[in-house]
């Protein structure tokens, strides 16, 4: 992204909102829990010719942080800033809950999008739905302090998931994901870990099943899922597809694309995401094995 951010008020707080200028239709870009709007700086840098805006959700990046955080919650604050951005016949691109965050806008605001692609949106089988919060998220052990992004990106270059990941989006999820420790000493997590953690516990309630809403989007929809679905017991596997294998059928205009590729589909692989989001370039259905 080139400008920004622009902080755009919607119910509860300021959303923190990054753009590039560039010809119409308007590509809107929704990221992943714990993630930021910068993730897709190398996706958005291969798309040179479109206007282009991501933006950090609730409790993320520079954006405000205050509860709900529920899924819900995301969506409907997409919704309000679509309408404050007032796009029309936009595409829509998202990941993970920012992919749920985007169908559900997509109902709610149905004018505003001519095209959604989800990239594995943890829109999971109805089942798993349960009312009940999942055990507590790892999440929350996670480090939290930091001397600087260039000393997170040196610990995590060589870790699972990120070790699969494009270095360019590693650096960027690194440089972008830290802000000043109000302490005064070093970086802290621009998405903390609690507020990370209650995302993934919540992602069960029953606020979360956005069926009856997707159901009526009559814009196309394209689904790219990773191959490797997650059980509904047991820890939970980040890099596993928690999207229902099916999602497609449930559009109105549904499409499906496996790809060989972990949950973090857009960090591992922005050249292949850009090709697949650009000028349509994408086959009907199946795999895709480049």
């Amino acid at each position: 992204m080139v400008t920004g951010p622009q902080f755009v008020d919607v119910d509860g707080g300021p959303l923190a909102v990054f753009r590039r200028e560039g010809a119409e239709p308007t590509m809107l870009f929704l990221h992943a829990t714990g993630f930021h709007a910068r993730c897709w700086n190398q996706i958005v840098a291969r798309i040179p010719e479109r206007r282009c805006i991501a933006f950090d959700m609730r409790g993320h990046g520079l954006s405000f942080k205050k509860p709900p955080y529920t899924w819900r919650q995301f969506g409907e604050d997409s919704a309000n800033l679509v309408r404050k951005l007032g796009l029309h016949g936009a595409t829509g691109v998202g990941h993970s809950m920012g992919g749920h965050s985007l169908a559900l806008a997509a109902a709610l605001v149905p004018e505003a999008f001519a095209e959604l692609i989800l990239i594995d949106p943890v829109i999971m089988p109805r089942p798993l739905y349960t009312g009940r919060l999942r055990e507590l998220h790892f999440a929350r052990k996670r480090r939290n302090h930091w001397k600087s992004p260039h000393e997170m990106f040196e610990r995590f270059k060589d870790r699972l998931p990120f070790r699969d990941w494009d270095e360019a989006v590693l650096r960027d999820y690194c440089d972008y994901g830290l802000v000043h420790d109000p302490g005064g000493h070093g970086y802290v997590l621009a998405c903390p870990p609690e507020i990370e953690a209650s995302i993934y516990e919540a992602s069960t309630l029953h606020d979360a099943n956005i069926y009856e809403e997707i159901g009526k989007i009559e814009a196309p929809v394209t689904v790219i899922r990773a191959p490797r679905f997650m059980p509904a017991e047991g820890p939970m596997d980040m890099a596993a597809s928690l999207t229902a294998p099916d999602l497609a059928s449930n559009f109105r205009h549904g499409r499906d694309i496996e790809v060989p590729h972990s949950h973090f589909i857009p960090m591992e692989a922005p050249q292949m995401v850009a090709g697949l989001v650009n000028h349509g370039r994408y086959p009907l259905a199946g795999r895709m094995d480049q």
